[in-house]
């Protein structure tokens, strides 16, 4: 029987420090595979088109929900966010592992087909440390702050629906706690 790969579903409020925690996790393991994401948010400062996301505009996203392409999809902030069917299948049928950096709707998605992913919620050590982390991006302005700490209320009510928890207080302890899991994960494959 051909071996599958194993797939992880990572979660986070904005300003967790979700996307550092899977670059070095991506750093140590380097026959995990990333999913890029489909959006239709505009980049950010310094994100390139097919590394960080795959930018689309509402019309093509919307033609791919209606052809049922999409293995998870949610308007998340205001902008729509997909993961592509196809590309997650073949990366698994090829026995690649694969994370997905995805939002609390869509990871339950996932959750609840038959993909059996192994499911990583990363929380922040406080509310208050992740206010201040959003403010210290300098990204966003107050009034997307403000909708993204209500949103993250929300998002960390929701961590008890997975696998596992990490706290993100300290980036060296957190990275560690994470790489573990994947490793004690993927020797299990």
């Amino acid at each position: 029987m051909e071996k599958k790969g194993r797939l992880f579903v990572v979660s986070a409020p904005s300003g967790a420090g979700k996307t550092t925690l899977i670059q070095r996790v991506l750093e140590r393991f380097p026959k995990l595979s990333y999913s890029i994401s489909h959006t239709t948010r505009k980049p950010r400062k310094g994100e390139i088109h097919g590394k960080d996301y795959f930018f689309i505009d509402e019309v093509a996203f919307q033609l791919k929900v209606e052809q049922d392409q999409w293995m998870e999809w949610a308007k998340v902030h205001g902008n729509f966010y997909g993961t592509s069917k196809a590309f997650v299948t073949q990366k698994l049928m090829q026995g690649d592992s694969l994370v997905l950096d995805i939002d609390v709707q869509g990871a339950k998605q996932i959750m609840a087909s038959k993909l059996s992913p192994v499911s990583i919620f990363i929380m922040p050590p406080s509310i208050e440390t992740l206010r201040q982390r959003l403010e210290n991006r300098g990204t966003d302005s107050g009034a997307v702050i403000l909708q993204r700490m209500e949103n993250a209320q929300w998002e960390m009510s929701q961590r008890s629906a997975y696998d596992h928890v990490v706290v993100n207080g300290d980036i060296h302890k957190a990275t560690f706690e994470l790489c573990t899991l994947f490793e004690n994960e993927m020797r299990s494959l």
